[in-house]
C-alpha cells in the first residue's frame, strides 16, 4: 500500500472529501504525521474507528527503525537505519555541551565518487524519500531528548549520499522540518552540505528556504580537486564559484568551506595560498577537519604543523577559521567513515 506521507495536505483535503469527510480531517492528519511524527493509523485518536479502518485499508505508514545503535565514548551516537524495504543508512547525533546535532543522510550510498570517503565506496541504491529524512530528523531529536535532555538544536546535511541529487525530496523534507505544521525547527540550524553542482546551489538560493550552505572543498587547485574528488571535473571551480557568488546575493548567507588537510596531497603553501585566493571571491569561513581514516592507506591525517600553518595563514588573511574535532571516529560514525559497516 502507498504510505501516506506521500500525499501533500491539498491531497489530503481532497481524500477525505472523496470518502465523505469534511476538509478539516485533513489538517488532523498531517497534524498527526508531520508534527508528531506517529508512525500509527490507529494511533489517530481524534478520528473515529471506523474512519481509522476506512483510512488503513488504502494506505500505511512506513517508518524507519533503528537496527543497530552505536555509542562512542565521547557521546556521539551512530544509527544503522533500517528503511521499509529493507535497505539501510546511517545518522548521527553528535553532542556538545551547548548543542546536539543530527547528522541525516539523504540517499542510500551515494551517487559520488571521492576518493576519501566510504560511502562512495557504496552503490547508489536509491534516493532517500522526504519522510525518511523527517524520520532521521525525529528519531534523533527523541535520542537527544532521552540521553541529553535538551531537544535538537541543529541538523547537517552531511551523511550518506549528495543531498543536492535527491533535490526534490530533500527541499520537500527541510519545508516539513521547518514548517510550524511540522516539526517546527529553525531553518537557520539546518546546513546543506554539497560537493558543489552549481545549478542546484542556485536552485537552492531561488527557493529561499533560509538554509545555510558548505561546500565540501579540500583543495582550490583545479587539477588536484579532479584527483580527490573525481567527478569534480565536470564542475570547474570557476563554475562553483559563479554559483556561490549567485548564493550570497541571493541569501546573504556565508558560505562555509570544508576543508580536509591531507598528508603530501593539499598540506603546501601552494594550497594555502589557493584556498585563500578562492575565499576572498565570496563570503566565506573555513572549516577544517580533521580527518578521519578508511583504511586505504592514501588519505592520511596532515601534521599538527600543517594545520597551524593553514590557520596562521587564512587568519592573516582576514579569514575566519576553525578546527572541526572528529567526533565519533571509534564507531566509525565521523566524517567519511559512513558505510553500514556496523551492519555488515
Amino acid at each position: 500500500m502507498k504510505d501516506i506521507r506521500t500525499l501533500s495536505l491539498d491531497q489530503l483535503k481532497e481524500y477525505f472529501v472523496s470518502l465523505g469527510e469534511k476538509p478539516f480531517r485533513a489538517k488532523q492528519v498531517y497534524d498527526w504525521l508531520w508534527s508528531k511524527n506517529l508512525h500509527s493509523i490507529d494511533e489517530m485518536t481524534n478520528l473515529s474507528k471506523p474512519l481509522r479502518e476506512r483510512i488503513a485499508e488504502e494506505y500505511t505508514i512506513n517508518p524507519v527503525s533503528v537496527d543497530q545503535l552505536q555509542k562512542s565514548t565521547d557521546g556521539t551516537i551512530k544509527n544503522g537505519v533500517k528503511l521499509h524495504d529493507g535497505l539501510m543508512v546511517e545518522s548521527v547525533l553528535i553532542p556538545t555541551e551547548t548543542r546536539t546535532t543530527a547528522c541525516v543522510s539523504s540517499q542510500v550510498g551515494c551517487s559520488l565518487n571521492c576518493e576519501f570517503c566510504a560511502t562512495a565506496r557504496l552503490k547508489r541504491m536509491r534516493n532517500l524519500e522526504v519522510a525518511e529524512i523527517v524520520d532521521q530528523v525525529a528519531l534523533i531529536d527523541s535520542q537527544s531528548r532521552m540521553y541529553f535532555e535538551r531537544p535538537l538544536t541543529n541538523i547537517v546535511f552531511m551523511g550518506m549520499g549528495e543531498p543536492m541529487m535527491n533535490y526534490k525530496n530533500v527541499v520537500e523534507a527541510i519545508r516539513k522540518i521547518t514548517q510550524p505544521e511540522g516539526l517546527g525547527m529553525s531553518p537557520r540550524r539546518i546546513t546543506v552540505s554539497t560537493s558543489g553542482i552549481p545549478k542546484m546551489i542556485k536552485m537552492l538560493a531561488d527557493d529561499d528556504l533560509r538554509v545555510k550552505l558548505a561546500l565540501s572543498l579540500h583543495s582550490a587547485i583545479e587539477s588536484k580537486r579532479n584527483e580527490i574528488m573525481p567527478f569534480s571535473d565536470k564542475f570547474p571551480l570557476t563554475d562553483i564559484m559563479e554559483a556561490l557568488q549567485y548564493w550570497y546575493k541571493k541569501t546573504g548567507s556565508v558560505i562555509t568551506f570544508e576543508y580536509c588537510v591531507w598528508k603530501n596531497i593539499n598540506d603546501k603553501d601552494e594550497d594555502i595560498k589557493a584556498l585563500i585566493k578562492y575565499c576572498k571571491q565570496v563570503p566565506s569561513k573555513v572549516n577544517l577537519i580533521q580527518y578521519n581514516p578508511i583504511g586505504d592507506g592514501k588519505y592520511d591525517q596532515c601534521n599538527k604543523q600543517a594545520e597551524e600553518n593553514y590557520v596562521r595563514q587564512l587568519e592573516a588573511s582576514g579569514i575566519t577559521v576553525m578546527i572541526r574535532k572528529s567526533r565519533g571516529g571509534d564507531i566509525d560514525a565521523a566524517c567519511g567513515q559512513l558505510a553500514n559497516k556496523a551492519t555488515d
